[in-house]
């Protein structure tokens, strides 16, 4: 599916071109994501990566869904598009990194701090995977404007609310949710491990 340039590093598994797309989408402080996100790790890239079984025939999209009613959800997603702006390369380590840590930012850790303390922990991660020389970068992504509008949101609010309006369009209501070829793949479960994803693409991949 559709894939804005800025946010291309959400290709995390496959080639670019490839003729399938599987679109999962994950919430950074959802444990179903999480768990997700490690099936994409060690099943789901082994298979479409170079060398993999599917290698050029499938992709695999990290699409953003933010769930508004954990509350830091906006904020881990937005330090997610500025990774991908910044160090690109370095979208899906620092994805894995911040799931891996997710219950930092889960709504009992986070009701006594403030949103710059929230961000402050999140350029934390950020520091453990991509390079030094983009932390300041990074931080930047994510600063208010000193002037001009008080309303207008960061520099990552854009990619924010393309990611949003894809998930609203396309009915997207909770994480994980997978589209195959961009239909709603309903028997796909944050449980699977290799046996059904094997037994999924051997069943649905044409070319």
């Amino acid at each position: 599916m559709a894939l804005q340039p800025t946010l291309h590093p959400m290709v995390v598994g496959g080639r670019y071109g490839a003729p399938h797309t599987l679109d999962i989408f994950l919430d950074y402080v959802c444990p179903f994501s999480a768990k997700m996100s490690r099936a994409i790790d060690t099943v789901l890239k082994p298979l479409v990566d170079n060398g993999g079984k599917y290698d050029g025939k499938v992709k695999v999209i990290m699409r953003l869904q933010v769930q508004p009613w954990h509350a830091s959800s906006t904020y881990t997603h937005e330090a997610a598009l500025a990774v991908a702006r910044v160090a690109p390369e370095h979208f899906w380590q620092f994805s894995r990194k911040l799931f891996d840590n997710q219950d930092e930012f889960f709504d009992v850790p986070v009701s006594t701090l403030t949103p710059l303390q929230v961000r402050d922990k999140l350029a934390d991660i950020a520091a453990l995977v991509i390079p030094e020389d983009k932390i300041n970068d990074f931080k930047r992504q994510l600063q208010h404007p000193s002037q001009g509008s008080l309303n207008g949101g960061v520099a990552v609010t854009n990619d924010l609310k393309y990611t949003i309006k894809f998930s609203r369009q396309n009915g997207i209501h909770v994480s994980p949710t997978v589209l195959w070829d961009g239909i709603v793949a309903n028997e796909i479960s944050s449980s699977w491990g290799e046996k059904e994803w094997s037994e999924f693409l051997a069943k649905n991949v044409t070319e």
